[in-house]
């Protein structure tokens, strides 16, 4: 199953100690996308951030290279929604906006729980 990853969602391994690969994994997904609208902001957040988030933001630009990257510019959020609705995948986010967007759209999403798995949440 394919899921598109979020910018938020790729600084979670830092933030919370959680393998997302794993846990999507664990979920039955094996086919991780990321947008190169998502690759522009991880750059803008290694460059603006300090400290612990900056470390999150590198890491989270690491991460990318186990992604297939589909390559999309424009704001994030609309990229991610547009290409979930096209390429029927779901989406791993902790962006409360997004999340709300998706659900309209009956876009499945997964998302942070308890600060150490991931959960298929709609």
């Amino acid at each position: 199953m394919k899921v598109i990853i979020d910018t938020n969602a790729l600084m979670i391994p830092v933030q919370f100690n959680v393998d997302i690969f794993e846990e999507l994994k664990r979920l039955g997904y094996d086919n991780y996308l990321v947008p190169t609208s998502v690759i522009n902001e991880l750059d803008i957040l290694t460059h603006n951030l300090k400290g612990q988030d900056r470390i999150a933001a590198k890491v989270a630009r690491s991460m990318v290279d186990r992604c297939e990257i589909i390559p999309a510019d424009g704001h994030a959020d609309d990229i991610i929604l547009d290409l979930a609705t096209s390429l029927a995948a779901s989406v791993l986010t902790n962006d409360i906006r997004l999340r709300k967007r998706l659900e309209n759209r009956n876009i499945s999403v997964i998302c942070l729980r308890q600060k150490n798995r991931l959960e298929i949440i709609s």
